[in-house]
């Protein structure tokens, strides 16, 4: 079977599940506009889609960190890669932006007025004006990818600022919440290159996910410099990346169950529960293992796996990191408990199954319409 009959039914499952989901969200949002979502008063704003939302946003850049690092260091071996984890970025983007205009309110609104307003203090105004310049770079190295030209240096310019776009929006994420000192949780200078390092790891494991994908999960039909791709080096970087930020989540898990500090009680809540644990020993561990020896790295069923249980964990990494910085409250007093509760919502479970299927659905269609597993441009 081709690549393309392969992409045809997960388009139009793809399809079929975006509408259904978004009519569903979007009849709860008009009909009970933002108390849709189980937010609270007492200091819980930011809820289950912003968190749907970080954890695409963040993955588009790790896939265009992997993409664009190929590009300017990786040589010819890692061609194959390259326009998989462009498309991914743009495929990932739009299912994370979709959630976050509907949990806006009024996106049109947002579009201009945040720009405009010139608020050069404000980390989110730099965030967003970092991920203008990233989409359009985005776009620009893409199209340059498809042109019938070799891959001479001629997108390699473009990459370089799209790595830079890149970075700056991943930190700057990290700095928006590193920086609310009142929020002690969050609040930490290490906070961007975390997410940097996060970023990446989502990168890598989306990647070899979606070529596993692709291709049935086989590397039967897949080119030969593919195959050596993930026979040889994606796979060691991969387990190196997981070493990276599993050495970050045990160091903050420690370092708050330690403290004695306001605000960081709430490591002793979140590590009891087992969403921790699967991330943590499921979702990391486990995944280091299997990398870890030459038998099950280089099995392509174990990589795709290995990269799904990855996927899952951050976004349980993110989940806990976004929802747990807002469990204590801000101000305290007989109204509000020592701890908030949190459940997501119906609708906003709908929004992420509906990112979910569109950024399905866009990355299929980019399978069918530019080959995404050839070596060449513009096949």
């Amino acid at each position: 079977m081709t690549d393309n009959a392969k992409s045809t039914p997960i388009f139009m499952i793809a399809i079929a599940g975006l509408v259904v989901t978004a009519a569903y969200a979007l009849f709860n949002l008009v009909t009970q506009g933002h108390a849709a979502f189980n937010g609270s008063n007492l200091g819980l704003h930011w809820t289950f889609p912003i968190v749907v939302y970080d954890y695409f946003l963040l993955t588009s850049t790790g896939l265009t960190m992997v993409a664009a690092l190929s590009l300017i260091f990786g040589g010819a071996h890692c061609q194959p890669m390259v326009r998989r984890c462009l498309w991914l970025a743009l495929a990932g983007l739009a299912g994370g932006v979709s959630v976050l205009a509907l949990e806006l309110g009024h996106p049109l609104r947002a579009a201009w007025a945040i720009p405009f307003s010139f608020a050069l203090s404000s980390p989110l105004w730099w965030k967003v004006m970092f991920v203008i310049a990233y989409i359009v770079l985005l776009l620009v190295v893409f199209g340059r990818l498809n042109r019938a030209s070799g891959w001479s240096g001629e997108a390699r310019g473009p990459a370089i600022l799209l790595l830079l776009a890149a970075l700056g929006v991943t930190g700057i994420a990290g700095v928006v919440y590193g920086s609310m000192t009142m929020r002690p949780f969050w609040s930490s200078g290490d906070v961007p290159v975390a997410f940097i390092f996060e970023s990446l790891l989502g990168g890598l494991a989306f990647a070899m996910f979606f070529t596993y994908l692709a291709h049935g999960f086989s590397q039967d039909g897949m080119p030969s410099p593919l195959k050596s791709l993930l026979n040889g080096l994606m796979p060691k970087v991969f387990a190196l990346a997981i070493v990276v930020h599993l050495m970050f989540v045990a160091a903050r898990a420690l370092i708050g169950l330690y403290s004695n500090a306001e605000g960081l009680q709430v490591w002793q809540h979140l590590v009891a529960t087992p969403l921790f644990h699967i991330e943590l020993w499921v979702g990391l561990v486990l995944p280091l293992v299997l990398m870890l020896t030459n038998a099950t790295r280089s099995n392509g069923a174990i990589q795709a796996l290995a990269a799904l249980l990855v996927m899952i964990s951050l976004f349980i990494s993110r989940y806990d990191y976004i929802i747990g910085g807002q469990l204590v409250p801000l101000f305290k007093g007989a109204w509000a408990p020592p701890l908030l509760s949190y459940t997501p919502s119906a609708t906003e479970w709908a929004l992420l199954l509906m990112a979910i299927f569109l950024a399905n659905a866009v990355n299929a269609w980019g399978e069918k319409q530019y080959r995404l597993s050839s070596c060449e441009q513009g096949s």
